[in-house]
């Protein structure tokens, strides 16, 4: 069972819900999520495009642009390598779009997920070189990739790398770390730190690779097209939007202010592909939230890169023809369905190797699954982290005889860190502390197992899940008006997470099963007071029935299906408008709940 924690975090609640004009109760949950004082708490509130950070407090941006504007005005060729995620085809949109709006010669490449695997490789510098290529412009890759950017530079190529992962380093025998940037004539990565003090110098690191592709974009229309400098950033801000939320970055910060504007000018874009999308996916003239970015267009762009080639994506961005952007839209519709189907497939396996293994005697999870396609180890170890919460990976075999992974990890193990541990375990690999990907030998996978679990400090409780409550209140306390001003936190993700609050003294009255999957529980209760309370809790009936059989036995289950129960619970809740017919109602997202056992 998961671990329930309050945030104690101390303010002036009241004098900030003064100067803001905002309740206590929401000064008390902007609080929680580490912003602090009534000039950061306005910011959070009502921060605007004015108040993003300089893109020129970038590391090596003034460099890139001044090499990159001095190539572009002697005519030399342009070449985008972006990545096959959702954030390299945005980035790649966002470069070739705004090259081409600067007057640049420019093409785009991006990897295939299975035959070049991630990010910029030496095939693709010595291709670029027979191209007749004078510049390769990286985009959410290539701060990892120093052979592919020698070989590139040693044919002549300029190269400037824009990324936002982190830098690859070694650590001497006084535990000092040396990091190791590529050998390019510019690299412009937020995580990148000042050599004297170690420390990363831009403001806010946690930015994606197409918001740092974003950045340089309006530096370059600056310089070389400022009369369209305007227009072409805010068309462009739908793809920071996606991208930031697909790439699961903070949104916090600036990412937030990108984030809310970019998704306000997504429902209304006039990129054709993506309007495509929204059409397809039935989002057309709607208000497009983090949801739908994060689970209904993400998906259908990374389908792409997992089963067949990112550049069909890409090429949907770049589509000028209405009739043809829809059928490029339904076809990457399609490949998603496809690509949930093998998903759960591989989910069944992975849990089936589990058991099989006994890896739950492991604190990190290395589970090969053989023929499980390649892409699709990712997602899997991510359920499965979410599952067990453990640090995972899944291991699939490849055409060419070796194994590729993917890793997910919790919050309180750094996967890049260990991984830099055991590097001998793998041919190549990177990431950063939450997400990682490699290729090593199969023969190499027992030790990678071992040497893992050696290194790891991991403790019984950092393998519980925590869920961290903003406050306790009671759910009759609520009202329609306060619930609205919930919105003002949005948009919610990482970091900003829809708020949790806490009640006891619940009493189940009845339950009602719905959905395909059965997965929907609807409930009707009472609080301490007598207080009606609407109930949703998407959870699957056969596991809230295991619950509440073992807490208060059978009879309380079927009492409870019949609609004549009296079972107290806990729970943790978050307040919701439900609007039916005209008529709005309160109504409470059940995320966790504990039964009272009876005795």
């Amino acid at each position: 069972m998961a671990k329930w924690m309050v945030y104690q975090k101390k303010e002036d609640f009241r004098a900030i819900a003064q100067a803001c004009g905002i309740s206590q109760v929401l000064a008390r949950l902007i609080r929680n999520r580490d912003v602090i004082g009534i000039e950061e708490t306005e910011r959070f509130l009502r921060g605007d495009l004015s108040d993003l950070h300089d893109p020129s407090l970038l590391p090596d941006m003034d460099k890139a642009v001044a090499v990159l504007c001095g190539k572009i005005r002697r005519g030399a060729s342009v070449r985008v390598i972006g990545d096959y995620d959702v954030d390299g085809i945005c980035a790649s949109y966002i470069l070739i779009h705004s090259l081409e709006v600067c007057g640049a010669k420019a093409d785009v490449v991006l990897p295939d997920r299975i035959l070049d695997g991630y990010g910029m490789n030496p095939q693709m510098a010595v291709d670029a070189a027979q191209d007749g290529i004078g510049v390769i412009l990286t985009c959410d890759n290539g701060i990892a990739a120093s052979e592919a950017v020698s070989k590139a530079v040693d044919a002549g190529i300029c190269v400037v790398v824009t990324d936002h992962h982190e830098v690859p380093f070694e650590e001497g025998e006084d535990g000092r770390k040396k990091y190791l940037l590529p050998p390019a004539d510019a690299v412009v990565d937020p995580k990148v730190r000042d050599p004297q003090t170690g420390e990363m110098e831009y403001p806010f690191p946690e930015i994606c690779g197409a918001v740092v592709a974003w950045k340089l974009a309006g530096m370059l229309l600056e310089e070389l097209a400022p009369e369209r400098k305007e227009q072409t950033l805010l068309a462009l801000l739908p793809f920071c939007a996606l991208a930031t939320v697909c790439d699961v970055m903070p949104l916090l910060d600036e990412n937030r202010i990108l984030v809310r504007e970019g998704l306000k000018r997504a429902a209304a874009t006039s990129n054709v592909g993506l309007k495509s999308l929204l059409i397809v996916n039935g989002l057309e003239g709607k208000p497009l939230t983090t949801h739908h970015a994060g689970f209904v267009i993400g998906p259908c762009l990374n389908a792409t890169g997992r089963l067949d080639n990112a550049e069909r994506a890409l090429a949907l961005f770049l589509e000028q023809d209405a009739s043809e952007a829809l059928r490029s839209a339904q076809k990457l519709r399609e490949l998603n369905d496809s690509r949930k189907s093998l998903t759960e497939q591989g989910v069944e396996q992975a849990l089936g190797r589990i058991a099989e293994d006994k890896l739950l005697d492991k604190r990190v999870l290395v589970i090969y699954l053989p023929e499980c396609h390649e892409s699709l180890a990712g997602i899997i170890a991510g359920r499965i982290r979410e599952r067990y919460c453990r640090p995972v990976f899944v291991l699939t075999r490849t055409e060419q005889g070796m194994v590729k992974g993917s890793g997910r990890s919790i919050e309180a193990y750094d996967m890049f860190a260990s991984m830099t541990a055991v590097k001998e375990c793998f041919v190549k690999f990177g990431g950063h502390k939450m997400a990682a990907g490699l290729t090593m030998k199969e023969e190499d996978i027992p030790l990678l197992q071992d040497r893992l679990e050696e290194g790891c400090s991991l403790r019984e409780e950092d393998l519980t899940d925590v869920l961290h409550i903003d406050m306790e209140l009671p759910p009759a306390l609520w009202t329609l008006p306060m619930t609205e001003e919930l919105r003002l936190l949005d948009p919610c993700g990482m970091s900003n997470p829809r708020p949790m609050f806490a009640a006891r003294g619940i009493r189940l009255r009845s339950l009602r099963v719905m959905g395909k999957g059965q997965n929907v529980l609807r409930m009707e209760a009472v609080d301490a007071r007598g207080s009606h309370l609407t109930l949703i809790w998407f959870c699957e009936a056969a596991r809230f029935q295991e619950m509440v059989v073992s807490a208060a036995g059978r009879r309380a289950w079927d009492s409870l299906y019949a609609g004549y129960a009296d079972l107290a619970v806990s729970m943790i809740y978050y307040p919701e408008i439900n609007e039916w017919r005209g008529r709005q109602s309160l109504q409470f997202v059940v995320k966790d709940m504990k039964i009272q056992p009876v005795t």
